[in-house]
């Protein structure tokens, strides 16, 4: 049976029938990190959100070309993104290494992170050093248009003149005077020729260390610029999707849409997909109001706000459970939740495998697997969806337990259905070692906590040891060594 499938488009303010511009093929295209520091939760968020969406897109039969791109350049602290010093700089010199080792560090520890999550790695990862060229190709046809300004080696978009003939508010739904007159005065803002100008080429000062020749200047590129030279490159001049999170709608992706019509007259998605915010105990998760924590104080419980570790996989289930598009908010209490009900997903997936069939049955499986569909078809309503999977995990326990019968048929259908919906499409599964390498990951991580505690890190050791007992493991020191079991 065909799926029509409905998203919701930001553009538009409204869910819209999912009609790829070259179908079966489509382009989507997410903003990824900024390697400057330990990818957060909420960007975690994000990319499992698109992680769903690519794979339910792939499970439909689309060929789809997902680019994530990585900023290793020219991302400034201000909120726009363009004033100020580079993220990635500010802590290389606090470091006092290179940038790119900072930004090696950091893509090593997000992909690290992303595997963890079981985050499908996206099928081109370009990086903003890596499309200088195109960059600098990309502000030349915006010079050239007339909507861009260069001014003592720096090149920026004339928002005001661009906004005579199109629409520059049309994502954030703002007029272009309430957006002035909300615009603060930034650093650099008399070379500007308007408030809300934005850097696309920024002439480097003699101590900023990334810089690349152009026409302009030896200088760096706007973080805007970016996103909209590696799209074109990779989708181009118009594609599918354009995806990241809802913080990047009224500033980022406004100027993504500026400066693809101004070079090309397109707006470059057809459909913009935002992700929401994930809160803490009802507030937004921040540094100031100490409820900020990362994924791995997360898995080791190591936060004064929780009251243990929870793996990787009952965080993606956690984060799953709501809608991509409604705000997250985190507690122990829904955590304690989401691990009660991963597990009993898991333990129905194993039931359902050793379950016999009957000559007659009791159940047709098909309309469940439809709703399934009917789920993510509607615009990847995963909270939905877990809720049907939990009805056939009733189903598999009603069987087990001789309440009902299933005929072969239904019964091959609902393993099927088990399998495509929670390993497939959530991307869930089973985090049990198997036994034979359990005892070879216990030994290394013993032999961390001895070197600890033979380096008097007492600190250190101590973590190891409370943290692996709440996972349920137990270690025991005595005069031969140190031994474990599980608990």
């Amino acid at each position: 049976m065909e799926q029509k499938l409905f998203v919701y488009n930001t553009l538009f303010r409204k869910k819209e029938l999912f009609e790829p511009l070259s179908p079966p093929h489509v382009g989507i295209y997410v903003c990824g990190p900024t390697v400057y520091s330990d990818v957060h939760l909420g960007n975690c968020r994000t990319f499992i959100s698109f992680d769903l969406i690519f794979r339910y897109l792939t499970h439909l039969g689309y060929k789809v070309r997902y680019v994530r791109n990585v900023t290793d350049a020219g991302h400034l602290e201000g909120d726009g993104g363009d004033e100020g010093e580079d993220k990635i700089e500010k802590k290389a010199k606090l470091a006092q290494v290179e940038p790119m080792e900072i930004v090696q560090k950091y893509t090593i520890d997000f992909h690290e992170t992303m595997k963890v999550f079981n985050v499908l790695p996206p099928s081109i990862e370009p990086t903003a050093t890596g499309h200088i060229i195109e960059q600098i190709e990309l502000v030349q046809k915006i010079l050239a248009a007339g909507f861009a300004y260069e001014i003592n080696g720096s090149v920026y978009f004339d928002v005001e003149k661009y906004s005579k003939t199109h629409d520059y508010g049309i994502l954030n739904r703002r007029n272009l005077e309430d957006m002035i007159n909300n615009t603060r005065d930034l650093g650099g803002q008399d070379e500007k020729l308007g408030k809300l100008d934005f850097a696309l080429w920024i002439k480097a000062k003699p101590e900023h260390l990334m810089k690349w020749p152009s026409p302009w200047s030896l200088g760096f590129p706007g973080w805007h610029l970016e996103c909209s030279a590696m799209s074109n490159k990779y989708l181009g001049k118009q594609f599918d999707i354009h995806g990241g999170g809802i913080d990047l709608m009224p500033t980022h992706h406004t100027n993504e849409i500026a400066q693809s019509m101004a070079s090309c007259e397109k707006i470059p998605a057809k459909y913009w997909i935002h992700t929401n915010m994930l809160t803490v105990n009802g507030q937004k998760m921040s540094k100031s109001l100490g409820n900020s924590f990362l994924p791995q104080q997360l898995f080791t419980g190591d936060h004064s706000l929780l009251n243990k570790g929870y793996t990787p996989m009952t965080v993606r289930f956690f984060m799953l459970q709501a809608h991509y598009r409604s705000t997250l908010d985190f507690s122990n209490e829904a955590m304690e939740a989401s691990e009660k009900g991963f597990k009993r997903l898991l333990n129905a997936i194993s039931i359902s495998e050793s379950l016999q069939a009957s000559a007659t049955g009791e159940i047709d499986i098909a309309p469940l697997r439809q709703r399934c569909f009917d789920a993510m078809n509607d615009d990847f309503n995963s909270p939905v969806l877990i809720a049907e999977l939990f009805e056939a995990t009733r189903v598999i326990n009603s069987v087990k337990d001789g309440k009902l019968k299933i005929d072969a048929e239904n019964l091959s259908l609902l393993r099927q259905l088990m399998k495509e919906f929670v390993v497939d499409v959530l991307g869930l599964k089973n985090e049990q070692l198997a036994n034979n390498d359990l005892p070879k990951v216990m030994d290394m991580i013993v032999n961390l906590r001895n070197e600890a505690k033979s380096n008097k890190d007492y600190a250190t050791s101590d973590k190891i040891r409370i943290g692996l007992q709440q996972i349920g493991f137990q270690l025991m020191d005595g005069k031969e060594g140190t031994s474990w079991n599980k608990i």
